[in-house]
């Protein structure tokens, strides 16, 4: 049953099958490495990569900071990233706030439907200070084309519900001519 259930969610935590099967998370995990299930960070990873490291064209799928759990190209994309002890400041367990910006730089490079894709600007703003073992879910979402026919993606990072990191990226591509979902090679 515990595969079986994993199999239809990977994206389920030992905390939660615990609660489901009412059991502890010790016997949740004892059995995960007795039937060599994976970790869900490496369940994660290997969803990722079986599915979206074909779709991603502006960077290769491990240069993108956290794990990228859904993306459709030019219009959004969701990451997860776990705050882990290297990513914090030792003083307050507090991350540091360019890791925060590397998982949304990263997810708005990704999100961008072409081989070359470059950040040309952004306005971020940090809302809340995020600590060690939390994890950070960003959302991006292509806005559309401006004046400059730069693409515009803004970035929300959540821990939980709340808000925690905002941005709006301007977005450089090779191929400036794609506006709005159509190619003008095929639009007369």
């Amino acid at each position: 049953m515990l595969k079986e259930t994993i199999e239809k969610n990977p994206f389920i935590t030992d905390e939660e099958l615990a609660e489901q099967f009412s059991v502890s998370i010790q016997t949740i995990r004892l059995d995960r490495l007795e039937l060599s299930i994976p970790e869900l960070r490496e369940r994660i990873k290997h969803v990722a990569e079986k599915s979206f490291a074909d779709k991603v064209k502006s960077l290769p799928i491990e240069e993108v900071v956290g794990e990228i759990i859904d993306i459709a190209l030019d219009k959004s994309a969701i990451s997860i990233f776990d705050v882990k002890a290297e990513h914090v400041f030792r003083r307050n367990r507090i991350a540091r706030g360019h890791h925060l910006f590397a998982q949304a730089n990263s997810l708005a490079v990704a999100v961008i439907n072409d081989e070359l894709a470059l950040t040309a600007k952004a306005n971020i703003r940090f809302t809340r200070q995020v600590k060690e073992n939390e994890r950070v879910v960003a959302k991006a979402k292509v806005k559309g084309i401006n004046e400059n026919g730069r693409t515009m993606v803004e970035v929300n990072s959540y821990v939980g519900q709340e808000l925690v990191f905002s941005g709006e990226f301007e977005m450089y591509r090779s191929n400036i001519a794609k506006k709005d979902g159509v190619d003008d090679e095929n639009s007369d």
